[in-house]
């Protein structure tokens, strides 16, 4: 019997595994899935270009397949899951709060006690995003697609942008009890939803792009798993 392909997924952190991992693993069976977690936005990384993000991210999987003994042909696919962080908004919509200790996200606006900061993080991240969000493959030949998650995952799936770690880790619990056991429902909520733009792939890149959709509640995950639907 030959052995199942891999599916490499990426995500910021634990929590994201925590709420998605067994949903992943459900939906694709037939694979063995890998989540991926970096702890951290490897789009906002100051050391991370356009010129090399296509290698940084190439490398997670050449990193994964060494330590385990695998080559190119093992894998399935790449997905990488990114939350926007408002990259894509003007700057008058960043607006410094004074005394806050990391920034508030609204959907009109992020309050910062550092809006040089913010203005730069969002110029260097809308500039990585703008790279990859049309690269179709890593590593020379897996197929790679990123979908992102508006402002960030907490946003898209409890409508609770600004949370706690410990906030993260009770809603991620909560949010994969709801689901493993009802995959239809977990689908039409990613697909279906109002803060879901899933028509097709290029045009909800371009989507969140525009205006302040990035500060707004979106995800085009669901585009994903379009043929999965039940």
């Amino acid at each position: 019997m030959s052995r199942k392909k891999i599916v490499f997924i990426i995500v910021e952190g634990p929590s994201d595994d925590e709420a998605l991992g067994v949903l992943l693993n459900r939906l694709y069976h037939e694979n063995a899935v890998h989540i991926e977690i970096v702890h951290g936005d490897i789009t906002s990384e100051k050391s991370v270009t356009p010129k090399n993000i296509a290698a940084k991210i190439g490398n997670l999987v050449r990193g994964y397949a060494a330590s385990n003994h695998y080559k190119a042909s093992d894998f399935q696919e790449v997905i990488h899951l990114v939350d926007t962080d408002g990259a894509y908004i003007s700057k008058k919509f960043i607006a410094e709060q004074k005394g806050i200790h990391q920034p508030f996200y609204t959907e009109t606006e992020i309050q910062t006690a550092k809006p040089e900061q913010i203005i730069e993080r969002n110029q260097r991240k809308s500039e990585n995003l703008n790279r990859i969000c049309f690269m179709n493959r890593v590593w020379k030949t897996l197929p790679y697609s990123v979908y992102y998650m508006s402002v960030n995952l907490d946003h898209v799936l409890y409508n609770k942008p600004n949370s706690t770690d410990e906030e993260k880790e009770t809603n991620a619990y909560l949010f994969a009890k709801k689901y493993k056991d009802n995959l239809a429902d977990f689908l039409s909520f990613l697909s279906d939803s109002d803060f879901s733009v899933c028509q097709d792939y290029r045009q909800s890149w371009e989507y969140i792009q525009e205006g302040i959709h990035s500060l707004e509640r979106h995800t085009n995950l669901g585009i994903c798993f379009k043929e999965r639907k039940h």
